[in-house]
């Protein structure tokens, strides 16, 4: 294994990919897809690409690189994308589309949601349930869908609110059944290499229990 492929790399979860990635000897090319550029400079392994999600030739380049691996953490909140059909580009159809651009031994590991349900009234679990379906469809070899719930990590800006989500998420794991349990993003980010790295071919869902290890 050798060259990863990451979408969502400034998310939670992307953030923590990428720092992972950037210290594992097992990954010696680690391609960056972002709509915006970046200061950070993790290690001189990672090429950070601006790309147009939307124009054919960013699918052209990712099947002429032609990565062992597809880490995507794309996601956005309604807050961020108010249009219910930018909010699917960026949930469903940038990552399928990496899928379907990649070789057929690849291995796609995707984060995804407690919850996911294509057939889900809920918008946003019937979303993350078709993006798992369109994924496994897509013909790469091996699927992985972490479903965390909520995300535990620093995202920045304060927010009151949010604060007092994380706390009585915490407050209240032990009640909870275990894939309904806040987890950090580090330990998702280090499930999906975990989950890379066993390659076993197939479509596996992941919760809290096996994103633990």
């Amino acid at each position: 294994m050798s060259t990863a492929l990451v979408l969502g790399a400034t998310g939670l979860v992307g953030r923590a990919v990428l720092a992972a990635l950037a210290s594992d000897a097992a990954f010696d090319r680690i391609i960056v897809l972002a709509r915006r550029p970046t200061d950070a400079t993790l290690a001189a392994k990672i090429e950070w690409r601006v790309v147009d999600f939307d124009a054919a030739a960013t699918y052209d380049a990712v099947r002429r690189d032609a990565p062992e691996v597809v880490f995507s953490c794309l996601g956005t909140t309604r807050k961020q994308t108010p249009s219910l059909e930018q909010y699917r580009k960026i949930d469903h159809d940038y990552p399928v589309s990496v899928a379907r651009a990649v070789a057929p031994k690849a291995v796609f590991c995707l984060v995804s949601a407690v919850g996911a349900d294509a057939k889900s009234r809920v918008f946003y679990n019937r979303l993350k349930g078709e993006v798992e379906a369109d994924v496994a469809a897509s013909g790469v070899a091996s699927v992985y869908a972490l479903r965390p719930s909520f995300l535990l990590g620093e995202r920045g800006g304060g927010r009151v609110g949010e604060a007092l989500g994380i706390a009585a998420f915490k407050a209240l794991g032990p009640l909870m059944p275990s894939r309904f349990r806040s987890i950090e993003a580090k330990t998702v980010a280090a499930a999906m290499i975990r989950a890379a790295k066993q390659r076993t071919p197939g479509v596996h869902v992941w919760h809290y229990r096996e994103m633990l290890g």
